[in-house]
């Protein structure tokens, strides 16, 4: 039996420390430890905050620091949901989702197009049956509310390599019974996430930078998918996700800053159109060591972006940051679990300008390929 290492064993900071953060909006706080890659927060209609991501418990006398992407964990198959009124004191909310609650467990047959090396042959269900559940992986979970339900939507890399879901609550609580309108048009969607615009349409954006509408009530796609990109090149490579500011889109995408997997630093970038299907214009930076973040606003109308370790080394000191030379491998100031970054976010030249405020976060690395 494995034993879970609790929170705290790479604390996050202290609660009056974090306030005064708040208060300020002007540097990086730390504020919830343990495993955790990919956070996500959302202010739910009860007036709190609620996180989760990609998560798993840490076994006792595990190194979870500099083991690469499949780390070895506990239950990395639950959907863990964190809750706080004030971004400082968080309670758990438990696992309201896992994998056994996905579309995909239940499928009987392999659908059409599914490649069969994918699934060994097997059907889905077969292989949620006969795939041990520490090899399962939930990824990048987001929560979203929409006509008054709570939907889940991720990316499922294992047993089942390559598929996303997309749950819908049947009541206003973060709970099941799900039901899955999109049903297997969930098919190979890495990375999903939702946006619903100011006419309440709705869209989805995969991988970094495809999107399709959706039909009301999720109920499959409403029209043909198409890619979206910057005017002078490639967003990233993961991530994507879309805000809407000041009457502009907001593409968001993930990059390695050297475009190299796994070298230099894991940022967050950004182009901006008058439509959501563009064009766009050119890519424009972020800020640093926020790649696969997610910008939100408090309940003050400021704007913050998730932040996470990740990285190939242990985290490295802003002292050390600010003497490191190019790199050769992956490293972070972030430490383990949910650091929050502000941002600043204005309307500039009929454009909008979005950068981290926290000044170790606010300018690219010596490494970054793209002048900005």
């Amino acid at each position: 039996m494995l034993s879970i290492v609790p929170c705290g064993t790479y604390a996050a900071m202290p609660f009056e420390e974090i306030r005064e953060g708040i208060r300020s909006h002007d540097r990086a706080l730390h504020v919830v430890d343990g495993f955790m890659r990919d956070p996500y927060i959302i202010l739910g209609p009860d007036g709190y905050y609620y996180l989760t991501g990609t998560t798993g418990g840490i076994p006792e006398g595990y190194d979870i620091l500099n083991v690469g992407l499949r780390p070895k964990l506990v239950d990395p198959w639950k959907m863990r949901v964190w809750r706080s009124q004030d971004l400082v004191e968080w309670e758990s909310f438990g696992s309201p989702y896992t994998q056994l609650d996905n579309y995909w467990a239940t499928v009987e047959e392999i659908p059409d197009g599914m490649n069969r090396q994918q699934t060994g042959g097997k059907t889905p269900k077969e292989l949620w049956e006969t795939v041990p559940q520490d090899e399962w992986r939930l990824w990048a979970p987001e929560l979203h509310l929409i006509d008054g339900k709570w939907v889940i939507i991720h990316t499922t890399p294992n047993p089942l390599r390559g598929m996303a879901n997309l749950a819908v609550t049947t009541g206003e609580t973060l709970e099941g019974p799900f039901t899955y309108p999109m049903g297997m048009e969930m098919f190979s969607k890495h990375d999903p996430s939702i946006f619903q615009d100011d006419d309440d349409s709705l869209w989805m954006v995969w991988k970094v930078g495809t999107i399709a509408p959706l039909n009301p009530g999720l109920k499959g796609f409403a029209g043909e998918s198409i890619d979206v990109v910057p005017s002078n090149r490639k967003l990233g490579h993961e991530g994507a996700l879309i805000k809407k500011i000041g009457g502009k889109y907001v593409l968001f995408g993930t990059a390695w800053s050297t475009d190299q997997g796994r070298v230099g630093n894991y940022n967050l970038y950004y182009c901006t159109a008058d439509s959501i299907t563009g064009p766009y214009g050119e890519r424009r930076f972020a800020g640093r060591f926020l790649g696969h973040g997610f910008p939100f606003q408090d309940k003050e109308g400021r704007w913050w972006c998730t932040a996470f370790y990740n990285g190939n080394i242990p985290p490295i000191s802003r002292e050390e940051l600010k003497q490191r030379p190019l790199p050769d491998t992956a490293y972070t100031i972030n430490p383990m679990g949910t650091t929050i970054v502000p941002l600043e976010v204005r309307l500039e030249a009929g454009d909008v300008f979005i950068r981290a405020k926290d000044p170790d976060y606010a300018e690219p690395g010596p490494e970054e390929v793209q002048s900005f």
